[in-house]
């Protein structure tokens, strides 16, 4: 192959340097591509690619299996979703390479934790990648007690319980966080001292007074648009105000609390004036943190996150 066409093709996939890294550190999980209309993601030995138009996924296509061979990865099976501009028509991938008879479910790892995954439930297969850096965070500030807004299927919930917290996980999915509790059996993690709650009413279940229940580390990564069963609508950017002040009612003066959203019209620098506006109605200060970047990830990809350490 002319070493033009080749090196053209290799263009945001990443090096074999890195994939040995994160088969190093335990992690099967994780981008390995990024395109202007596009991407690949690994989730073991899965692969899941997102589109915005037909040419940029038959091109991901086309290279995936060149970039494999090159660095030695067996691909078993390839999903394809589109991304579509209203977030109501999303549809779950489609298996596009891989035998059909075989369940959809399968299991991913990170920094040596196990999660569940099935492509065949909804748009996502059950882990964000893009959290990973703010995952591991969790585990480095080990706190004694995680209340887990938006919990999806519980990953940060599960990484807080590996050193011991406890944790409170509210979702409006049920089948979300029965996926949740699978996660925490799946890393032998009993879930005795972890509550799921789900519905729109479950943060008053979880802490009705909040001078009789402080919450030691918080997790506010609200979706950009989400419809209850009820009808009633949220959207981060109008919401995301009243949603982090009572996040900080609940808040222990020594909290981190993490402000996190995959909403393109907030940055890191909006949520940041947000974060200041908000501590200061509810006469609170903070020190702000900004997690490392992912090496996997190109600048201003992935979700936008930001620490807050209180005081």
């Amino acid at each position: 192959m002319p070493v033009e066409h080749r090196n053209k093709m290799n263009v945001g996939w990443i090096d074999p340097g890195l994939l040995r890294d994160f088969q190093a550190e335990g992690t099967d999980a994780h981008r390995l591509c990024t395109i202007e209309d596009g991407w690949v993601e690994r989730f073991g030995s899965d692969v899941l690619i997102s589109f915005k138009r037909v040419l940029a996924r038959e091109r991901l296509l086309e290279e995936l299996q060149t970039w494999a061979d090159s660095v030695g990865f067996q691909v078993r099976r390839v999903f394809a979703r589109f991304i579509p501009r209203e977030s109501e028509r999303r549809e779950p991938p489609a298996l596009v390479v891989g035998d059909p008879g075989e369940s959809l479910q399968t299991v991913a790892t990170e920094w040596y934790l196990r999660f569940g995954l099935d492509f065949g439930t909804g748009y996502s297969p059950g882990l964000f990648l893009d959290q990973r850096e703010n995952r591991r965070y969790v585990r480095h500030i080990a706190p004694r007690r995680l209340l887990n807004c938006f919990a999806y299927t519980c990953s940060f919930s599960v990484c807080a319980a590996c050193n011991g917290a406890s944790t409170v996980n509210i979702d409006l999915s049920k089948k979300s966080l029965t996926r949740g509790r699978e996660n925490f059996a799946l890393n032998n993690l009993s879930t005795v001292d972890h509550q799921l709650y789900h519905g729109r009413r479950a943060i008053r279940a979880a802490a009705p007074r909040p001078e009789r229940r402080k919450i030691r580390c918080d997790h506010p990564r609200p979706p950009t648009f989400s419809r209850s069963p009820g009808g009633k609508t949220f959207q981060v950017q109008h919401d995301f105000e009243s949603l982090l002040i009572s996040a900080l009612a609940v808040a222990e003066r020594d909290a981190h609390v993490l402000v996190a959203t995959n909403c393109s019209a907030l940055g890191e620098r909006a949520l940041e004036v947000m974060a200041r506006y908000c501590l200061k109605e509810t006469r609170r200060a903070a020190t702000f943190h900004r997690p490392l970047p992912l090496p996997d990830f190109p600048p201003r990809t992935g979700a936008s996150s930001i620490w807050l350490a209180l005081r």
